[in-house]
């Protein structure tokens, strides 16, 4: 029987984990390199998508690639897995992390529900949802091979729980429909695939909670009142769930969704 340590060990293994760049994503690959993983970090920015790569192969000793990729550009991303075998050797873990989130110069974007724009809407679910079903698409055969095979689809509280609206009161802070349903389509989408992947891969989603980024100071302290751990997320809070789903430590785990939002969803 192994131990803890042999069944976490991902020496060997490699991972795309798109967002790479991004806070979450970036906490992942480190995650993941220092458990032995070679990590390609796939993102929308090349200077860091350059930087976290190199970052993580100073540090980890592992071997690591960019990938610079619109995720809203199809040919681009179903290209992706093929590259990361043909470089690194191997496609193991795939973790779709990257999300659109949108920004306030964005028309039909963080305001009201009669304002939300039908464009906004399909570049959300394009990036959030399509995105994630063509790349598990394009990798599926690799992840076949690996005898490993482990995907993890970030998801989020508002893939499973409506929203608290009263949170974004005087604060520009806003909460869309796009969003939302993109994330639960995601988390259904790995129900889906849990069964028609099996035996050969995984597939499971972490659904996170709040993290805290700086917010509205009004908009903290409710979140914190509204979460029963009284606080919000942060990266380091998502390390062991992921660590968790991409390794042995969860062999006989598929079609999860684990919630790590300080029992937000408990209420």
């Amino acid at each position: 029987m192994k131990n803890n340590l042999e069944l976490m060990d991902l020496s060997g293994r490699t991972a795309l984990v798109t967002g790479g760049a991004g806070h979450i994503g970036q906490a992942f690959c480190e995650t993941l390199a220092e458990a032995g993983a070679n990590i390609a970090v796939l993102d929308i920015d090349q200077e860091r998508v350059t930087e976290v790569s190199k970052d993580i192969a100073a540090r980890y000793k592992v071997k690591t690639m960019g990938l610079t990729v619109d995720l809203a550009k199809q040919e681009s991303v179903v290209a992706a897995p093929q590259q990361v075998a043909d470089q690194l050797g191997s496609l193991d873990i795939l973790i779709n992390c990257a999300g659109f989130v949108g920004t306030s110069d964005l028309p039909g974007w963080g305001c009201e529900f009669e304002g939300q724009s039908v464009d906004t809407w399909r570049l959300v679910t394009e990036v959030n949802l399509t995105a994630p079903f063509a790349l598990i698409q394009a990798a599926t055969e690799l992840l076949r091979k690996s005898g490993h095979g482990s995907i993890i689809n970030i998801a989020s509280i508002y893939a499973v729980a409506g929203p608290d609206m009263s949170l974004y009161d005087e604060t520009k802070m806003g909460n869309d429909a796009a969003y939302a349903a993109s994330k639960g389509g995601l988390v259904q989408m790995t129900r889906w695939l849990s069964t028609v992947l099996a035996p050969e891969i995984r597939v499971n989603a972490i659904s996170p909670g709040g993290i805290f980024r700086n917010q509205d100071p009004k908009f903290v302290e409710r979140y914190k009142q509204r979460t029963p751990l009284k606080r919000m997320g942060t990266e380091e809070d998502m390390k062991g769930a992921l660590l968790f789903l991409s390794s042995d430590l969860s062999s006989y785990i598929t079609g999860q969704n684990i919630l790590v939002d300080g029992g937000w969803t408990t209420w």
